[in-house]
């Protein structure tokens, strides 16, 4: 059984960063041999790892620090006004927690999102292999939020289970339903599932300031941002 003091680590070689233009990116992965339970997942998403499908990674820039892990604090969260419009705008849906697996309207949902909204990417174009091994691989405690409206699946969130708290992995929905605001209106949902749960946290993944697709993080307050080690209050500035 591994533990974090029996982790093996491996580097990437420098790459083209994914969110920042004209820089390079090193990317720390855990051994994908490596037996990660539960708690030990836990263990590194404290630490500032991050889940894709089977692998555990962080970055790991020599000459950068922009990803900054953040989670938010559920039972200090308050909607401000215009996550309360969120809600209010949706109390038509029906959300549902299933364990994460394959199933081609998930993915028909998933490849439409990918191509109307994220072409410039590096998850397009979308495959059902890609799909498949990002968001079903390596599940160990992994969810579905399947978000509908009537009959129709109109958004769809992964999310893990943690010792600690949920980990929004990543939400697709239905381009045409944009106003709904149903990216937002996941992570409402997922802070009040933690709630009732009784789990402090919702980790949110990376936010770097300089992009503006990760503005939407810092709307939930109050949010922490891991530095130096340590968790502390995050000021976006």
């Amino acid at each position: 059984m591994s533990n974090l003091r029996t982790l093996v680590f491996f580097a990437t070689p420098p790459h083209d960063c994914s969110y920042l233009p004209d820089r390079e990116a090193t990317t720390m992965f855990v051994d994908p041999r490596a037996h990660v339970d539960k708690k030990l997942y836990s263990q590194l998403t404290a630490l500032g790892f991050r889940r894709s499908g089977s692998h555990y990674y962080r970055p790991h820039c020599e000459q950068c620090n922009a990803c900054i892990p953040v989670r938010l604090k559920v039972d200090d969260f308050n909607p401000d006004r215009s996550q309360r419009r969120v809600l209010k705008k949706n109390t038509d849906l029906k959300c549902t927690m299933v364990p994460a697996t394959f199933a081609e309207r998930y993915y028909q949902l998933y490849a439409n999102y990918i191509e109307q909204r994220h072409q410039d990417g590096d998850m397009y174009p979308p495959t059902r292999e890609q799909f498949t091994s990002f968001l079903v691989e390596g599940a160990t405690d992994s969810w579905f939020l399947e978000i509908h409206k009537d009959e129709r699946l109109v958004g769809l969130a992964a999310v893990d289970l943690l010792d600690d708290g949920l980990s929004a992995i990543y939400t697709v929905f239905e381009p045409d339903l944009e106003d709904r605001s149903l990216g937002t209106y996941a992570i409402l949902w997922q802070i009040e599932e933690a709630r009732r749960r009784g789990l402090p946290h919702l980790y949110l993944g990376y936010w770097i300031k300089q992009c503006r697709k990760m503005n939407y993080k810092t709307r939930f307050r109050p949010i922490e941002a891991l530095r130096d080690g340590h968790w502390r209050e995050l000021d976006p500035g």
